[in-house]
């Protein structure tokens, strides 16, 4: 069966309640809890998987998928290997870009903004709050560098948790990153593609609102 040329023909037709300018709060943040507690109520699996946008210092980019750790008026967290591509992309060019596809219920947020890491009693909290196994994986894994094998991996995993059968620490390469938001798009899918694009803009102490063409 040849899919690509099913591909011009893949679509959906989007219909839901008009986003009206009137119907959104005067804080992103406050919105974005607002979304959040709707992704969760309709029952989507993982509503905190988010794709990280990241660019290097030469401008190559790169995404993939990681997990919400948290969020508040300060911005939005996440956790990873500091040694990983995206950490090395971070260190390099401190800004980054979020988006959660919650294609079930027909919205989008886009969040865009600078980073910068989160404190290591914060980093040391979130990792002591976590699966035993996820915390030896951590040392395991030198997230994004080359394996020979899947058994080099696991034979470090076992050596590792021999070494720390009940608590390991936190690893010194390990820990968070905040995305300060300057920028957050909502959109609501509309029929025939005259989608609702509402974004805040960062300005000064407050915020902007401001409507975009679809």
């Amino acid at each position: 069966m040849d899919t690509a040329s099913h591909l011009p023909g893949l679509r959906h037709s989007y219909e839901g309640e008009p986003l009206l300018e009137s119907g959104l709060s005067d804080d992103p943040v406050a919105q974005f809890a607002v979304w959040f507690g709707d992704a969760v109520e309709a029952g989507l699996p993982e509503p905190n998987a988010m794709i990280v946008a990241t660019s290097s210092a030469g401008g190559r980019p790169s995404a993939r998928t990681v997990l919400l750790k948290g969020f508040d008026e300060r911005g939005f967290v996440f956790f990873t290997n500091y040694e990983s591509r995206k950490g090395r992309d971070l260190g390099e060019n401190p800004r980054a870009c979020l988006l959660f596809p919650w294609h079930p219920i027909r919205r989008q947020v886009r969040i865009e903004g600078r980073v910068v890491r989160v404190s290591r009693d914060d980093s040391d909290s979130y990792f002591r709050s976590r699966p035993y196994g996820s915390r030896v994986a951590a040392w395991a894994s030198r997230q994004s560098a080359v394996v020979r094998s899947r058994e080099e991996l696991d034979e470090r995993y076992a050596a590792l948790a021999e070494r720390w059968p009940e608590d390991p620490p936190t690893p010194d390469f390990w820990g968070g990153f905040r995305v300060i938001p300057e920028e957050m798009e909502f959109w609501q899918g509309q029929t025939d593609r005259m989608h609702d694009r509402l974004r805040y803009r960062r300005a000064g102490a407050g915020w902007v609102l401001e409507r975009l063409a679809p």
